[in-house]
């Protein structure tokens, strides 16, 4: 099983929660990654602009191709082409999102950088998190219910 922390805006986020949380897309320049997503895997939801997390949700098929616009992207032919289904675990409200600084420091994805550099962890759109901080990211977003 796979924990994926997904990178967008906080404008994707609300498109995502008007459409359901029914459906997750990487960017063009993720194949890769999106080619390891799995059915069961689990996906954390991180907004940047406001530093927060915002919901889980859990993989319900593999991957494939669609090139239909959904999300919003700084490069205007980014269409998120590599999506999948997912059905939503955890889904807070904007004013229960959970700031990176709660949970940031207590992870150990961002030990990986300087600790007065941790915030690079959660630049580009997608991550590889480590079981222990998807547990504790989700521990959190329950609590903020």
């Amino acid at each position: 099983m796979n924990y994926w922390m997904l990178v967008s805006g906080p404008e994707n986020f609300e498109i995502s929660r008007n459409m359901g949380f029914g459906l997750a897309g990487m960017k063009s320049r993720h194949r890769k990654k999106a080619v390891d997503v799995e059915k069961g895997d689990k996906v954390i939801f991180y907004m940047t602009k406001i530093g927060s997390f915002g919901g889980t949700a859990e993989v319900t098929g593999g991957y494939y191709e669609d090139t239909k616009k959904i999300w919003n992207s700084d490069k205007p032919d980014e269409m998120y082409p590599f999506r999948f289904p997912i059905i939503p675990e955890i889904i807070l409200d904007k004013d229960k999102f959970v700031k990176s600084e709660e949970v940031g420091l207590k992870m150990l994805y961002t030990k990986k950088w300087p600790k007065k550099h941790w915030k690079l962890a959660f630049q580009g759109n997608v991550h590889r998190l480590p079981k222990e901080d998807y547990e504790l990211i989700k521990k959190t977003l329950e609590a903020n219910k």
